[in-house]
């Protein structure tokens, strides 16, 4: 009975709202599933900080030297180690590359979760990961600019039009994301239309370990794959861009509607937050 009172209030207020706000286009799609027209739904995907988090050299990083990982190839994995991201795929692949001294994963994420996963490198044979806990915002920067390959993780079951806010901040950072997710999903959809990083199938750690030697072998296209996000997330994913767009959805429901009905924005991560 509740749901049904959910579901009631949902299609009440999606009917009488002049403009639904969304923050991927696959929140767009599930909207038009449910009824609500095209022209009602506006996308502004949620921003990122492009000027905190920027490019810097990997060279005298500090991140690098207090983890001990100066001169190795870094596989960064940093957010939230939940079950809709199957870690397990990236300690599988890790396990794979155990014998290319040169590639280290760092994954970053809650200590009770990294606790867990310590226990599965043990299992899989894993000693090429490092675990750590989350970071202080202040260090953000250092930790993103100290990786070769930023990875983004799903499970084939995830919901399609979940979006990791960490997309905007890898893209942002300069680096190439690797995204093991579903191919009909937000996330790969962003990052193809990004130009900033490959898809590869979920919880494939085979794939997985393919694509990250492929970009070990080709730093020339990582560092392409790099920029072209960096300039993605300053064309589509900088506050500005999201202000100029909020204002501009603004102004047009004020324009066109008299009296002015309430704009309802669906989200379901904070602007510019990890996770």
């Amino acid at each position: 009975a509740l749901i049904w009172v959910l579901e009631a209030i949902e299609k009440f207020a999606y009917r009488t709202a002049h403009t639904v706000s969304v923050i991927a286009e696959g929140f767009v799609e599930n909207l038009e599933s449910k009824g609500v027209p095209s022209e009602k739904i506006t996308c502004i995907p949620n921003w990122v900080d492009t000027s905190f988090i920027h490019p810097l050299p990997k060279e005298n990083n500090a991140f690098r030297r207090a983890h001990q990982i100066e001169g190795k190839f870094v596989v960064l994995y940093s957010g939230n180690i939940a079950l809709t991201q199957g870690l397990e795929t990236v300690v599988e692949a890790a396990a794979q590359l155990c014998d290319v001294p040169d590639i280290v994963f760092v994954i970053v994420g809650e200590m009770k979760a990294v606790e867990t996963l310590k226990r599965y490198c043990k299992t899989c044979g894993a000693n090429n990961v490092v675990l750590l806990p989350f970071q202080p915002r202040e260090s953000l920067p250092e930790m993103l600019a100290a990786a070769d390959v930023g990875l983004i993780v799903q499970k084939h079951n995830v919901i399609s039009f979940n979006m990791p806010s960490k997309t905007q901040v890898l893209l942002a950072s300069g680096r190439p994301i690797i995204a093991s997710v579903p191919g009909s999903g937000s996330a790969a959809k962003a990052i193809e239309k990004s130009c900033g990083g490959v898809v590869v199938e979920p919880e494939n750690p085979v794939a997985l370990a393919k694509q990250i030697l492929e970009l070990q072998k080709n730093p020339e296209h990582a560092e392409r794959l790099g920029k072209q996000g960096r300039q993605y997330a300053l064309e589509r994913y900088s506050f500005e861009q999201a202000l100029n767009q909020y204002e501009n959805l603004f102004y047009q429901v004020k324009k066109s509607s008299q009296p002015i009905k309430p704009t309802y924005a669906l989200s379901t991560n904070k602007p510019g937050a990890e996770g």
